[in-house]
């Protein structure tokens, strides 16, 4: 480990990799001993030649330096069994009855750049760094070790990859996969395309939160807006709701989420609507003069996908979310309560939560909070690493 080539961070660099973040940027380094092959692993000092930790080396990306472990590490299939392993630890302690989870959450489990999803018995990874992608044979070969699933499938076509300069990656990694895999969570049987599906298949994230919001569905006409493949909305079913009527652009969605209510005996409960969310609202709420919206709902929830990919767009995605919240309180009833949720993380919660309480002083209502959100905890949040935080929702009751 002596030989590895050192990173020399500049003056005043090192306390945030210090506290835990794992990320060097490449304008922090004030030299580098030796010239590293990219992907390499290197140790990152600070200016006092302190040892500060090793990781994956990168000159075309701005991410420089992927920090590994404080200490010196050697990453072969050894170490990420064990990392692994630690990682799979913490979703047993805090999802004991989960069959489907995320086992690997990139930088919440120090191995920044790889996500490993669990879907029953196949497994999903997605890598979006060059020092990942270099060691995924020794990624693959741990994770058939702890897990023996019936397939390992990579689905690396995220954008970032770019920046590494990488390639888009997706196909069958070990064993075989045809067809959707049914998944259970919380109980529900989902359909999902781990193959041609969205991200990796679903959005293990909310987990949790389907069976807390579900709390507030029963007896009540219940509308599911950005539904994908109906988790808020058949968890309300489930949980005793009237009636929900889900809603999602996409037709692909709103057939698996038909059939998914079929599955599990909720579709005479249910109904479909293939429609953009924001016209559907709109439309539902655009009345005459002097005349008022009739609110049909005893429960509104919104889970749209994210507004906002950096931190220019931030006021365009506040003004999009007040739109929905908006026309979302027209229709509810009063003691009737809206689940919102945000997936951006550079909408904070506290903005997040004024462009709700905004909306409810255009429309004059008065609103109690009920609930308060976060991602699932195998999605942990580490709040050093600012980045692993995303998820934000409220459950609010609507007073007068």
């Amino acid at each position: 480990m002596e030989t590895l080539p050192t990173v020399l961070l500049k003056p005043g660099e090192s306390d945030r990799i210090v506290a835990g973040h794992p990320w060097v940027y490449a304008n922090e380094i004030h030299r580098i001993t030796q010239p590293p092959a990219d992907g390499e692993l290197v140790q990152v000092k600070d200016s006092r030649q302190r040892l500060l930790g090793t990781g994956f080396f990168n000159s075309k990306s701005k991410i420089a330096v992927r920090v590994l472990s404080p200490d010196r590490v050697e990453p072969n299939e050894a170490f990420f069994e064990e990392r692994i392993r630690a990682a799979l630890a913490i979703r047993k302690r805090h999802l004991p009855a989960a069959t489907s989870f995320r086992v690997i959450n990139a930088e919440s489990d120090f191995l920044s750049g790889l996500i490993v999803d669990k879907y029953e018995d196949v497994l999903v990874v997605q890598i979006s760094s060059l020092g990942m992608d270099q060691r995924k044979l020794q990624i693959v070969a741990a994770l058939q070790k702890i897990f023996t699933p019936r397939a390992i499938l990579e689905r690396s076509d995220v954008a970032s990859r770019k920046f590494e300069g990488l390639a888009e990656s997706n196909g069958i990694l070990a064993g075989e996969l045809s067809g959707p895999v049914s998944v259970n969570l919380n109980g529900l049987k989902f359909e999902v395309d781990l193959v041609g599906g969205h991200k990796t298949g679903m959005y293990l994230d909310q987990q949790a939160n389907y069976a807390a919001v579900s709390a507030f569905a029963k007896g009540g006409q219940v509308l599911d807006c950005f539904s994908f493949l109906g988790g808020f909305g058949l968890h309300a079913a489930r949980a005793g709701a009237a009636h929900v009527h889900l809603l999602d652009q996409s037709a692909d969605a709103i057939e698996a989420s038909k059939r998914n209510a079929s599955a599990n005996g909720l579709d005479a409960q249910c109904s479909f609507e293939t429609i953009n969310v924001f016209d559907w609202l709109k439309a539902n709420t655009a009345v005459k003069p002097h005349e008022r919206v009739i609110p049909r709902f005893d429960m509104i929830i919104l889970d749209p996908p994210s507004f906002t990919r950096n931190r220019a767009s931030v006021p365009d995605a506040l003004r999009g979310y007040k739109e929905i919240h908006l026309r979302a309180l027209k229709l509810l009833k009063t003691g009737g309560t809206l689940a919102t949720f945000c997936c951006s993380h550079h909408v904070n919660t506290e903005l997040f939560q004024d462009s709700l309480l905004s909306a409810a002083y255009d429309t004059r209502k008065v609103l109690r909070r009920v609930g308060t959100y976060s991602q699932s905890p195998d999605h942990p949040i580490i709040p050093m690493i600012p980045e692993t935080e995303y998820l934000k929702g409220f459950a609010f009751e609507v007073v007068r």
